[in-house]
């Protein structure tokens, strides 16, 4: 992307948020995206959705990690005519295998009435956990900053509970598009590169029942506590997930005592 593209001073266009995505920005420039995106609702949406495009294409073209790959997304200037051409085909050819691409992703659940945001949380997990050079938005280094922008996006102050003792490190959060409002998503990782993830957002039922659901080996423990739906999703063994989610309820102010 040429320099001459880049105005941190001012709201960036879609070229500087597409760069943003691909990690192609400086520091300063990462900075100041990244406060501007605490304040603009649709830009914030716009990165999250392509984040999530371009994970979805990663898996379905066989794991291609390299920066290249966010052409699928954005047809940048500098792209001469044949090669739009080529992307846009390859949208169409994408387009077409996309749904079954991600059929593997949509969760098999255990009972009826599981909320929207537990199924949203699974699918989450498994696109952003296999991601091994960005699997977080925001890393774990930036903490303070990491809890107060999504507190911010969420309007909702949040707090990220310690995991060490299970063995799991915090890597980092990002922003995700919820169903009714942004979403957050925690992410942690043990020393043999287990990654469990934390999904938080607001909700407009609440109920004090704490439900399971399955997908593969994937399983979500789900809870709703003072209108935020929490999630905790990983491929532990269930009964070590249930008591590192009772740890978690009760850290977050909720009364897990209510599902002993």
């Amino acid at each position: 992307m040429n320099n001459d593209a880049h105005h941190p001073e001012s709201a960036p266009d879609l070229r500087m948020l597409s760069a943003f995505v691909d990690d192609e920005l400086s520091d300063r420039e990462k900075a100041a995206v990244r406060e501007h995106l605490a304040h603009d609702e649709q830009a914030a949406a716009q990165v999250a959705a392509w984040r999530a495009q371009k994970a979805a294409l990663r898996a379905l073209c066989g794991g291609v990690a390299s920066r290249d790959d966010a052409q699928f997304m954005v047809l940048r200037s500098r792209s001469s005519w044949w090669r739009r051409t080529a992307i846009a085909a390859c949208w169409l050819v994408a387009g077409a295998g996309l749904t079954l691409a991600l059929q593997p992703l949509v969760p098999r659940l255990t009972g009826g009435e599981t909320m929207s945001f537990a199924r949203r949380a699974d699918i989450a997990y498994a696109v952003y956990t296999p991601e091994q050079r960005h699997p977080v938005e925001v890393a774990a280094a930036e903490e303070e900053h990491l809890i107060n922008w999504l507190s911010k996006r969420l309007n909702r102050k949040l707090s990220v509970p310690s995991l060490q003792e299970y063995g799991y490190s915090l890597v980092g959060g990002r922003l995700l598009p919820g169903e009714a409002g942004p979403a957050a998503q925690f992410m942690y990782e043990n020393q043999t590169g287990g990654r469990l993830t934390l999904y938080a957002t607001g909700v407009p039922k609440d109920e004090t029942a704490f439900r399971l659901f399955r997908d593969g080996n994937r399983r979500t423990f789900y809870w709703v506590s003072d209108g935020m739906g929490y999630a905790l999703s990983g491929p532990i063994a269930e009964g070590k997930l249930r008591s590192i989610a009772i740890d978690v309820c009760s850290a977050l102010g909720g009364r897990p005592e209510a599902w002993q």
